[in-house]
């Protein structure tokens, strides 16, 4: 039986999204995504705040470049990627990412741009 390599999150962008092209013309959008969750420990409740790299590629990436920007609420699925680099000082380095499959813009109407809302917010990578 082969495993399950399956993420749902639902987060704020931290950052607008940095957005290149890959020499061979690959689209790729980067960004940091908070996710929080709140615990109460010993009556206290706390607010504990997740980062996590997300990383779109060729008409997700566009499509993310389109509307996404700092701040935004959005629902994200996809997959679980955890690659190694080497630094500027030549150490191997290991960072994992998240590479969506698909996301939706999540939030008030009065939150979009008027562009936004006339385009489907879903989008999927095929």
């Amino acid at each position: 039986m082969s495993g399950v390599n399956k993420v749902i999150l639902v987060g704020h962008l931290g950052k607008d999204p940095e957005f290149r092209y890959l020499p061979d013309n690959a689209a790729v959008l980067s960004f940091p995504l908070a996710t929080s969750e709140f615990i109460i420990k010993n009556g206290v409740k706390t607010e504990h705040t997740e980062w996590h790299n997300i990383v779109m590629w060729r008409s997700l990436a566009e499509a993310g470049h389109r509307s996404l920007r700092k701040g935004k609420l959005i629902y994200v699925e996809g997959k679980c990627r955890t690659r190694s680099f080497e630094d500027k000082e030549g150490i191997k380095r290991y960072t994992t990412e998240i590479i969506p499959e698909t996301f939706t813009l999540l939030g008030r109407s009065s939150d979009f741009e008027i562009n936004e809302l006339l385009e489907n917010v879903t989008h999927s990578q095929k």
